[in-house]
């Protein structure tokens, strides 16, 4: 158990005991008699549309409905009750149509009815969602192609420190304009596999209405984004990736859910409590979104399944959970200084957000025993990267959300001559003992408007003028070095893995920042300038060369796979 290895947590045993058997106790009441976890949390194989060879079947958990009917263009997008469904016991509701009534392409919605009310709405298990380029008004659409993608490549197996290359499909051109998976598949990924890196984490891939969201803001959570092309096209990307020995894994968002009530599940039978909470509590305050009922059985199913769908429909090797911190605490943990164990165990924490994660963790191993999970949390939680039979969540890893913040303070406030060596040691490898970290200088969050990357932060407006080959530059030549060097010593003190955001490895410059009103929707800051490092008279180049050569390194020299033996000398400044 957790406190075996940490005496501190020796006076919170009964809690950490009773979180344990709660995770016990919804296990067991999931599986049923199902041989195991994974195999009874299949909502996408029931609920959803279905193509039987014979027949359509579309199905709906709708528990407070008093009737739902489909609209298409087969009726005029009008109530008719040819398209009226049956309840099937309290809480289903079901569609039978003959083959020829729909058909691939086919654009539809539900209109569903509770009392005093109604509303138009896509299913919650639509695996396909698409926008009207003139009316922005989302629909689901039948996805049943005649030649659905066939898979060419075997899944990597596996086992090695991830080297995570973290991407957003729409801005990886630099074009401006919002890209798709098949021109990242012949443009992007071969940079990816150039440099070493084995792990490619995809953002922004369950449907979301509003781009500038960068995807955290899920409606759809069984769709991929129609803005990048197809489900099919996906594949082939991933399995692209897998042919060059990269697992793919998905920036998952089961912290919360956007409040649109037309494309998302808010009030989806007419009730704020059918997926989440009720009242203020269903709301995040910050973020404008739904928060997810966990101590819900049916909410936990559909999760559950989520998660099992993104495995086996589209081969995903794993996920990095967003938005933890903001699941395990009923305040989000927001404008808190964890400062004192006590803070994880005063009444302010979700155990049914607890267990949900441990049963996902549970159940993404069940279904692929090499699953890579990852954990964003910055509260410092006890047991979010231990095994679930000790009372942990059963993540992989953690990703050490407190290097950047220190990189960027550094930078900031104290003179390059002196940086402390041993102060920078113990920042970078301030982690549990039992757990294994994801380290990173910077990812996209450091990367947005408002913000600036280190090689930005460096250089400032430098980098328009000073980055010529033929062109020196103090300025530029410590921006460089100093690149390196923060780099370097996060990868290689990171104990776990690492992670760089899309075109951070070679400085990319300025800032992102989609579009949206407040810049007349321009695409100038949501993409990737590929040919600024491309060019050979400019040093974007050298710090391109840089970190292949870094990742190759650490790769070759297996430096992540044993905890070094480190020596400090702070006279010298050496590590």
């Amino acid at each position: 158990m957790l406190y075996d290895g940490d005496t501190l947590l020796l006076p919170y045993k009964k809690i950490l005991l009773e979180r344990q058997l709660l995770t016990l106790q919804k296990a067991q009441l999931l599986q049923g008699s199902a041989p195991c976890l994974a195999d009874s949390c299949n909502s996408y194989l029931y609920y959803g549309l279905h193509y039987t060879g014979q027949e359509w079947v579309l199905r709906e958990w709708a528990p407070h409905a008093t009737a739902i009917f489909l609209l298409f263009e087969g009726n005029n997008w009008k109530k008719h009750t040819d398209y009226l469904f049956t309840q099937v016991g309290d809480e289903n509701w079901e569609l039978r149509l003959p083959k020829e009534t729909l058909s691939h392409g086919m654009l539809y919605k539900l209109l569903v009815e509770w009392y005093g009310g109604g509303g138009e709405r896509l299913p919650s298990h639509t695996k396909r969602a698409v926008q009207d380029p003139y009316s922005k008004v989302f629909s689901a659409q039948v996805w049943q192609p005649e030649n659905p993608y066939s898979w060419k490549h075997l899944r990597p197996k596996g086992g090695e420190p991830p080297l995570i290359y973290e991407a957003h499909i729409g801005m990886s051109t630099e074009q401006q304009k919002v890209s798709t998976f098949t021109e990242f598949r012949l443009f992007v990924l071969p940079r990816i596999a150039n440099l070493g890196y084995n792990v490619l984490q995809l953002m922004a891939i369950q449907e979301h209405p509003y781009y500038g969201s960068f995807g955290y803001q899920v409606s759809n959570f069984f769709a991929v984004s129609s803005r990048f092309g197809t489900p099919e096209e996906l594949k082939e990307l991933i399995d692209a990736a897998h042919g060059l020995g990269i697992r793919v894994i998905l920036d998952l968002v089961h912290s919360h859910s956007v409040s649109n009530e037309a494309e998302g599940l808010s009030l989806f039978d007419g009730t704020e409590y059918q997926y989440f909470h009720r009242g203020s509590r269903g709301r995040h305050p910050a973020w404008d979104s739904r928060c997810f009922d966990y101590g819900k059985l049916s909410v936990v199913h559909f999760l559950l399944s989520n998660c099992k769908f993104w495995l086996e429909e589209y081969h995903f090797d794993g996920f990095r959970f967003d938005g933890v911190t903001s699941m395990l605490y009923y305040d989000h943990g927001l404008g808190k200084a964890f400062t004192d164990y006590s803070l994880y165990f005063d009444g302010n924490e979700d155990n049914d957000a607890y267990s949900y994660l441990a049963l996902a963790n549970q159940l993404i191993h069940q279904v692929y025993g090499s699953a890579l999970t990852i954990a964003e949390e910055m509260s410092g939680m006890p047991g979010v990267a231990a095994p679930v039979q000790e009372g942990g969540m059963g993540f992989d890893y953690k990703l050490s959300m407190g290097i950047p913040d220190y990189w960027i303070k550094l930078i900031k406030e104290v003179p390059d001559h002196k940086w402390h060596v041993g102060d920078i040691y113990y920042e970078l490898t301030n982690k549990r003992q039992e757990e294994k970290t994801i380290s990173y200088a910077e990812s996209h969050d450091q990367a947005l408007v408002g913000d600036k990357t280190i090689f930005f932060r460096l250089t400032d407006k430098e980098i328009y003028t000073g980055m010529s080959v033929f062109e020196q530059s103090l300025i530029i030549d410590r921006a460089i070095a100093l690149h390196k060097v923060i780099r370097l010593v996060t990868i290689t003190t990171s104990g776990g893995g690492y992670l760089n955001f899309m075109g951070n490895e070679w400085g990319h410059p300025e800032w992102i920042d989609f579009p949206r009103m407040g810049n007349c929707d321009s695409y100038a800051h949501a993409r990737r300038q590929w040919s600024l490092v491309d060019d050979p008279n400019l040093k974007f180049k050298y710090l391109n060369a840089f970190d292949k050569a870094m990742i190759h390194f650490v790769k070759e020299s297996s430096l992540l796979e044993e905890t070094p033996q480190v020596q400090v000398q702070d006279i010298e400044k050496q590590i």
